[in-house]
């Protein structure tokens, strides 16, 4: 099982460069692609149960054991993330293929997408915080590329915007990064754990809060995420999609895994991530009322969604943290989905634009269905997944006692709902200023992005049939997170599996 961690790093970082190699050769490139994430899938399911029913998995580079060597890790939580992530890159591949745009038109989309593929896999496999860094910058470089891929004006303008933000998060994390080796000697995970017990009180809590400034920039946490609904909507569909689906989620990783491992229960700042999540809730809910182009008002929503999460880890409980994990597949589901379908609108219809598209329901049934499966689940409605995981998190939130923000997080999923209504009314069952610009098209789009966003759907439709044993997992993948104990043991234990 050790030899399969490295791989969902390695397969998509060796094929982007056959990818290069393959050049203008666009079916070779695109079989490259689909073949190599399609492995990559099958290597993080087979990680998923090997970490499930053996326990973590640690790979050491180079033979070198920690604290000195880099330890790759893959426990539940690590897996579950990569076997979403990669199925998600998949998916949103298929469906850009289909498109026939950004990747037809760019030969350089392929290569660059396989290393945002690696850097989100290193991110979730990598024990070691500097390369945590590295990861990062490698999402930062390719996500770079992708959202300015076309060379539009407004496109390179938001792109600037993101990437100067996130340049400031890279010289915080590098500052922070500095810092705790300077108190601690290590950068490794697992013994920042036990180091960092031995730091004074004030020093943990500046080092705690640091982190979440750090990982919270790249989340989109409140008052941090403003880069956020003007760099997305920006972005070729696929790209918005992937972005929206994967990216603010490996900033949320970041601070699950660093708060629940590297500080103690007396060092966390429950309280400090309560109040930041009720904000970030409140903040993304009345920016996405306020918008009339559906991808700004869906990527507040990106905002809000990341509120919630932060509000389970911030109760500190096996409860709220599994509702966390439970929650955050959901969310990369349904995001993703949703923004399949903005692409499928923007396509059928000419334009994204709320008040000037509509009748969709009798023009595309199609999109329409695909549409109302995640909308339910973002609003939180049974039987949907997003009811399920929202269920979990106000479940967890009242047996901590916390009433404020299970009363905020319960009038957010309200107006959740309010503004899916909103884009029911007035995209599907509106009229249109114009005929749609491919009217007559009862599937609303080519064939491989609407499989594409039909698969997304059926994956979100299963995760409710299979709730009781994904929340099971989620479980185990929680229980582990507040007692890191087998996880630190694992890696520093030279345990390898």
């Amino acid at each position: 099982m050790t030899s399969l961690v490295p791989l969902p790093i390695v397969l998509p970082l060796l094929a982007a460069a056959l990818t290069v190699i393959a050049g203008r050769r666009r079916n070779l490139q695109r079989a490259i692609v689909v073949s190599t994430l399609t492995a990559v899938v099958g290597v993080c399911i087979a990680l998923l149960i090997g970490a499930d029913d053996e326990g973590v998995v640690v790979m050491e580079a180079g033979g070198w054991a920690a604290p000195l060597g880099i330890s790759y890790v893959v426990d539940r939580l690590a897996a579950i993330m990569l076997v979403t992530s990669s199925t998600m890159l998949l998916v949103v591949f298929v469906y850009a293929v289909g498109q026939r745009g950004v990747e037809s038109d760019h030969v350089g989309f392929s290569p660059i997408y396989l290393v945002l593929a690696t850097g989100v896999s290193a991110s979730f496999v990598t024990g070691d915080m500097f390369n945590l860094f590295v990861a990062f910058e490698m999402m930062l470089a390719a996500s770079y590329v992708l959202l300015t891929l076309g060379g539009r004006s407004d496109q390179v303008r938001a792109g600037m915007t993101y990437v100067v933000i996130s340049l400031v998060a890279s010289a915080l994390f590098i500052a922070a990064l500095a810092l705790l080796y300077a108190a601690t000697g290590s950068v490794n995970m697992a013994d920042l754990s036990g180091r960092m017990a031995e730091l004074p009180d004030g020093v943990r809590t500046g080092f705690s809060l640091l982190l979440v400034l750090v990982f919270g920039i790249k989340a989109g946490l409140f008052p941090l995420f403003l880069w956020l609904p003007d760099s997305y909507p920006t972005a070729p569909g696929p790209v918005t999609a992937i972005f929206a689906g994967l990216l603010t989620k490996v900033g949320v990783y970041a601070i699950i895994r660093t708060q629940t491992l590297l500080f103690a229960p007396e060092g966390r700042q429950g309280t400090a991530l309560l109040i930041i999540g009720g904000l970030t809730m409140v903040a993304g809910v009345l920016g996405a009322l306020a918008q009339d182009d559906l991808k700004r008002l869906l990527s507040f929503h990106i905002v809000g969604q990341i509120g919630y999460m932060i509000f389970g880890l911030g109760l500190f409980t096996v409860a709220g943290v599994t509702a966390v994990v439970f929650y955050i597949v959901q969310t990369i589901l349904v995001k993703t989905n949703l923004f399949l379908v903005a692409g499928l609108i923007d396509r059928h219809t000419g334009s994204s634009r709320i008040s000037t598209v509509g009748g969709v329901v009798r023009s595309a049934p199609v999109i329409a269905v695909f549409f109302a499966v995640p909308a339910l689940s973002l609003a939180g409605l049974p039987p949907s997944s997003g009811f399920a995981g929202k269920f979990a998190l106000i479940d967890a939130g009242v047996a901590s006692r916390e009433w404020v923000i299970v009363a905020v997080a319960l009038v957010v999923s309200l107006l959740t709902l309010f503004s899916m209504t909103k884009v029911w009314s007035g995209v599907f069952w509106g009229e249109p200023e114009s005929k749609p610009a491919l009217e007559g098209r009862v599937n609303g789009g080519p064939a491989l992005m609407v499989l594409a966003t039909g698969v997304t759907v059926v994956l979100s439709i299963a995760y409710v049939v299979f709730a009781g044993p994904m929340y099971e997992l989620a479980e185990r993948a929680g229980t582990d997170l507040m007692d890191p104990v087998t996880y630190v043991d694992a890696v520093l234990g030279g345990a390898g599996r």
